[in-house]
């Protein structure tokens, strides 16, 4: 079968499209003849050594979906057969609040998603939405998990309040705008770009803001009333502008560090305020489950930015490092439809 392999962390020129053996499930496993997987920005990381516990080789891709073909001891034979969408993580461990320092992803350490088949625990080959066809399906794992932990998990939004989602564009914060729409937030959404804050007030955003323009924090202010839960992965560059557009008691969730790995807060109006500041990442299994059954119930589908076939897999990350612009980047490995 084929595999997007890396074998030395040396830039995407170490990424080669490989051909190795099929894999067969073990005990408590199932394969998945894979149809479609989809792009994050951590597989460039890994490609430049610039993830957290590198272990190469490895078959890149953490986001995938398709078919159960075989079965491995201990699993109803009868999930053969079943469309399926991947559960992103392996090991998180027995406590909800965060992962246990085993956690890992698919597609380093764990096998990896851009391929043709992949062996995976059965509790992690989840029951595709039937709105979604394999490509979008494959879409939505890590970058929706992330955004569902953020907001539901930690933040706990609720209807009516006032969501900012900084950087829209991005698969996380995309789905972070979707979600919130969807649990009947008012979304407000930066980026520095018109064009793609045009295509999230199609998306719902009630109030939009350019990030280039110095001292926005007075226009977010006054389009919002105040905000309540604030969902951002470039603090370096945000806090210091929307810091004191927050409500008493708003929750600042923070899943990546764009732009910087500090920055400053104000301690009186972090304490004075009541203001949450919370850390969060990826996602337990229970809550891929009950996010999967989120978007089959409200017919969430993901933006898709391009498309990509697998032999064209290196091409494809080279598009995401360069000419991404709104959406996930998907690569078409078998068939489509459902």
């Amino acid at each position: 079968m084929r595999v997007l392999s890396l074998k030395s962390a040396d830039g995407l020129d170490a990424v080669t499209l490989d051909t190795v053996s099929t894999p067969m499930p073990g005990p408590g496993e199932v394969r998945v003849a894979l149809k479609a997987a989809s792009l994050n920005h951590r597989e460039l990381w890994i490609t430049r050594g610039q993830y957290p516990g590198m272990q190469l080789p490895a078959t890149l891709g953490c986001d995938g979906a398709g078919v159960i073909d075989a079965a491995g001891d201990g699993v109803d034979p009868a999930r053969v057969g079943q469309e399926v969408v991947l559960y992103p993580g392996l090991d998180w461990g027995d406590d909800e609040r965060f992962p246990a320092a085993a956690f890992g992803l698919l597609g380093m350490p764990g096998p990896g998603t851009i391929a043709d088949a992949i062996c995976v625990p059965a509790a992690s080959a989840i029951a595709k939405p039937k709105h979604l066809d394999f490509a979008s399906a494959a879409a939505v794992p890590l970058a929706a998990l992330t955004a569902w932990r953020g907001l539901v998990t930690k933040a706990g939004l609720k209807a009516g309040e006032k969501l900012l989602v900084t950087g829209i564009g991005g698969g996380v914060a995309t789905f972070a705008l979707k979600f919130g729409v969807a649990m009947g937030a008012q979304v407000f959404v930066t980026s520095g770009s018109d064009e793609t804050l045009a295509k999230a007030r199609e998306l719902g955003a009630a109030g939009t803001i350019n990030y280039r323009e110095e001292k926005w924090a007075k226009p977010l202010a006054q389009a919002s009333g105040g905000i309540d839960v604030v969902f951002d992965g470039a603090p370096a560059g945000g806090y210091r502008n929307y810091g004191r557009a927050l409500n008493m008691g708003a929750r600042v969730v923070v899943y990546g560090s764009t732009g910087g790995h500090s920055f400053e807060v104000n301690a009186p109006e972090l304490f004075l305020k009541n203001i949450q500041l919370i850390g969060t990442n990826v996602g337990n299994l229970a809550e891929f489950e009950a996010m999967m059954a989120f978007v089959e119930d409200k017919a969430i589908e993901p933006v898709i930015d391009r498309s990509f076939a697998l032999s064209e897999a290196k091409d494809a990350l080279a598009y995401l490092e360069s000419s991404h612009g709104f959406g996930k980047v998907v690569i078409d490995i078998g068939a489509k439809g459902q």
